[in-house]
């Protein structure tokens, strides 16, 4: 099994499961200095979504590609059809941009890269699953552990917001499951956690795991924007912020995908907190 994204965040993740599960791994990288971390069990290779030819190597003998799509968009086609030459089975990382729910329907242009990615794979004939995680329970590291270990009130926008916080190991393990496992050719999954939390409660979950009182405070849209500067782009900021408008009221969109697939529930964020406290630490 090929793994792009190798050391990202779910790609890392991935790899795990499947060398849990007994599975050969390959990761692909760009950084090869970033690859040390991973288990000496893993077959490393260098390549790059933006170059499909440096991916040959690496897909010569796989049997499935697990594609996290982290480039710019000019190359996908070439890459697909790198893909559709080489292997099998292709489990593609996308988002829940087709999902019935206000949160997801908020003009997105990671979503439009998505649609076309997914668009680009069903032409194929290749093999395919979609996942689709909603709002990724670690997101919370960017976003509050700085100013909740230095001690500071979090202000954020749209506190009454409601979304269902995924673990990102149980994202990761229905990667590896679907990579692995016969059964999941055209399936189409959208993964959440089990529970609709406002972003206020989100960080009172976090607050109960350090012992300790946190003060949330709403943030102005505008105010969010001036401090996000420089540190997102500005169109993802706008998706954020138009999608926890309208998410304001509305319970999360809920699935049972996590447990249908693995079998048992899907982590809480309150288990996520608590496996994650000493991040949030000072």
């Amino acid at each position: 099994m090929l793994v792009t994204g190798a050391t990202g965040r779910i790609g890392r993740l991935v790899i795990d499961r499947l060398l849990d599960a007994g599975v050969p791994v390959r990761a692909l990288t760009r950084r090869p200095g970033r690859a040390v971390t991973l288990p000496a069990e893993v077959e490393v290779f260098t390549g790059d979504l933006t170059v499909p030819g440096s991916l040959d190597p690496a897909l010569r003998g796989a049997g499935a590609v697990f594609l996290v799509w982290t480039a710019p968009p000019r190359t996908a086609a070439a890459v697909v059809e790198r893909l559709a030459a080489q292997v099998r089975r292709v489990v593609f990382l996308s988002s829940p941009h087709q999902t019935p729910h206000p949160f997801f329907r908020q003009p997105n242009p990671m979503a439009t890269l998505h649609a076309g990615i997914e668009r680009l794979i069903a032409a194929t004939g290749l093999e395919s699953t979609v996942i689709r995680p909603g709002m990724l329970a670690s997101n919370a590291l960017a976003w509050w552990a700085p100013v909740i270990r230095a001690g500071e009130a979090v202000r954020w926008p749209y506190g009454a917001a409601e979304t269902a916080p995924v673990d990102d190991r149980d994202v990761a393990a229905v990667a590896a499951r679907t990579l692995w496992q016969d059964g999941h050719a055209g399936a189409d999954y959208v993964l959440t956690g089990p529970e609709s939390l406002t972003q206020a409660a989100q960080v009172a979950v976090i607050a109960d795991a350090l012992g300790r009182r946190i003060v949330f405070g709403e943030m102005a849209p505008d105010e969010f924007r001036r401090v996000s500067e420089g540190t997102a782009p500005s169109a993802a900021v706008d998706m954020l912020l138009a999608a926890w408008s309208a998410a304001v009221g509305q319970p999360a969109y809920l699935t049972t995908a996590v447990a249908d697939i693995l079998g048992t529930a899907p982590r809480t964020f309150r288990r996520w907190a608590a496996d994650h406290v000493t991040a949030f630490r000072r």
